[in-house]
């Protein structure tokens, strides 16, 4: 497999758990319902005008520790009013945990499971916990041929997909291989460095075609972030630092709704 350069360090950091999964004999998948994720985001959008995913987010290579004494069931509590949860799963950089999907199961939303998805069998240990989407990033895999498997791997396992772009060429690449939940970054993994300036600017050149749902990421922590968003074309945004950060994720995240609820117009 190739994998870009600028992500190598957490491909290294998916090695140990890859190498276990490939020893892995059986494979029991969730017997329980899965929300509808992009469902879930499209109707908020059409009730408020734009969906909120709310992320588990313990660390992060750019900031380090963030908060490790919130607990995923005390996410979930406070995380209420999100349409959807992100949630981190990847050991090494994030400090997260594939258990952290069960743990917040109890909130009742679709849970999108976070981490550096490469290996097709990864969607299958996915399949095994309450997800309802994984994430999958076309930086990490721009083989169209993998990334093409691992998004019919999802599908044939009850998953949704949000695939991930950072520019005009990844969101082409999104394009050729069926995506239609797209998900804008504007954090650069390889240099960690934020542009959400740039990613607005793309969603308006590139608006949304039929059946595809745009969803930005990363840098989003002001409400006025969350207007530019909507007015850019974007129908939901993900907030996982702003509210990992305070210290009552769940007033917070209440305020952002509110917020937008009460400001915002249609264009």
């Amino acid at each position: 497999m190739k994998f870009s350069t600028d992500l190598a360090r957490f491909v290294e950091a998916k090695a140990a758990s890859i190498k276990a999964l490939k020893n892995r004999r059986e494979w029991v998948q969730y017997p329980g319902p899965r929300p509808g994720f992009g469902e879930a985001l499209a109707q908020a959008k059409r009730e408020r005008g734009l969906g909120f995913l709310a992320e588990y987010k313990r660390a992060s290579p750019s900031l380090g520790d963030i908060n490790l004494t919130l607990t995923p069931q005390g996410a979930a509590e406070h995380y209420q009013r999100a349409d959807c949860l992100s949630v981190l799963t990847e050991e090494v950089w994030f400090k997260g945990n594939i258990d952290y999907l069960s743990a917040m199961k109890v909130s009742g939303k679709p849970l999108l499971r976070k981490d550096f998805i490469f290996d097709p069998l990864q969607v299958l240990e996915t399949a095994q916990t309450p997800a309802s989407a994984l994430l999958l990033m076309v930086r990490l895999t721009p083989d169209e041929v993998l990334l093409k498997e691992l998004m019919a791997a999802a599908r044939e396992n009850g998953l949704e997909a949000l695939v991930e772009v950072f520019g005009l060429r990844e969101l082409d690449l999104a394009r050729r291989v069926g995506a239609k939940l797209i998900q804008f970054n504007s954090r650069d993994l390889g240099s960690l460095k934020v542009d959400t300036a740039k990613i607005f600017a793309l969603a308006k050149s590139e608006p949304p075609r039929d059946g595809e749902f745009y969803v930005a990421a990363s840098g989003l922590s002001t409400p006025g972030d969350l207007v530019s968003a909507a007015q850019s074309g974007f129908g939901a945004v993900l907030i996982g630092t702003k509210l990992m950060k305070s210290a009552d994720p769940g007033q917070t995240l209440g305020g952002f709704i509110d917020f937008f609820e009460a400001a915002y117009q249609k264009p």
